[in-house]
């Protein structure tokens, strides 16, 4: 299957960029939002399509971390000759590559990571989706691998008109997006997510985590462990009203002020343009 490339970028009068990393089997499209409310108040955004992605699940399967961490560093790197600073900001596995990116790219500003998962342990997974141990031992093999599974119910989203769209039509909520995740991916998840821990110490770059405290897919616990790995440059930010899929739910507008307003707080110098107002 061909493999059709959803990145876009919003381009702005300032040299101020932030790049926006969707998550594991989601596209581009899924940062819309965020991204919107980001340039209207006056950053430049670039959003990327992770490797594996933009495709069907055997193109997925054909992918590895290592291969989607390379895509975002490739985009980094071409983005980083167009502006003269760049924040991060991913959800879920792409917070945790926007992470890694930094490890290698120490230039970066700052960092935002939403609903970080290194276990899927929320209260609405399954017993077996809880044991990540067992999982990792037995998920990338032959046999395995290709088995897949769906979100349950209520899909990540505490607002009930969005999660009745996904229940209607899932392929239809976010464009370019898989509705069902193998154990393979889920497999490279983990490692990734080992791999974070390891490199951790040497990311030194101010970083927000952001995390719902009734997050249905990854308790909040991830993202307390994510600060212990950072240590002290990271914070730990809890919302009230949302669940997994935190930067399009409920709290969605609010969230991405607040991304807005952590990155001004660590840019290097004042900003260079007028923020607008924005409205929910």
């Amino acid at each position: 299957m061909t493999v059709q490339d959803r990145s876009f970028r919003l381009k702005a009068e300032g040299r101020r960029g932030v790049l926006l990393i969707h998550g594991l089997t989601g596209a581009p499209d899924e940062m819309k939002f965020l991204a919107r409310r980001l340039h209207r108040q006056g950053f430049d955004v670039m959003v990327p399509q992770l490797a594996g992605h933009g495709a069907d699940m055997a193109t997925l399967l054909r992918s590895t971390w290592r291969d989607w961490l390379d895509s975002v560093v490739a985009a980094y790197d071409a983005y980083a000759r167009e502006v003269d600073e760049i924040f991060v900001a991913g959800v879920c596995v792409g917070g945790a590559l926007g992470l890694e990116l930094a490890a290698q790219r120490p230039e970066i500003a700052a960092a935002v990571v939403y609903s970080m998962t290194f276990e899927y342990d929320g209260w609405n997974m399954k017993g077996w989706m809880k044991g990540a141990y067992l999982i990792q031992a037995i998920a990338n093999l032959p046999l395995v691998r290709r088995i897949s599974f769906a979100e349950p119910y209520p899909f990540g989203l505490k607002d009930e008109r969005l999660r009745e769209r996904v229940a209607r039509a899932p392929e239809a909520f976010i464009e370019g997006s898989l509705d069902r995740l193998p154990f393979g991916a889920l497999f490279q998840m983990y490692r990734l997510g080992r791999r974070l821990e390891h490199d951790a110490s040497a990311i030194d770059i101010p970083c927000l985590i952001m995390h719902a405290r009734e997050d249905d897919m990854s308790d909040p616990r991830n993202a307390w462990r994510l600060k212990r790995a950072l240590g002290p440059k990271a914070e730990v930010r809890l919302f009230e009203d949302s669940y997994h899929m935190l930067h399009v739910d409920k709290e969605r507008a609010l969230v991405a002020d607040e991304t807005a307003a952590f990155f001004l707080r660590h840019a290097a110098s004042a900003p260079a343009f007028a923020a607008e107002p924005v409205h929910a």
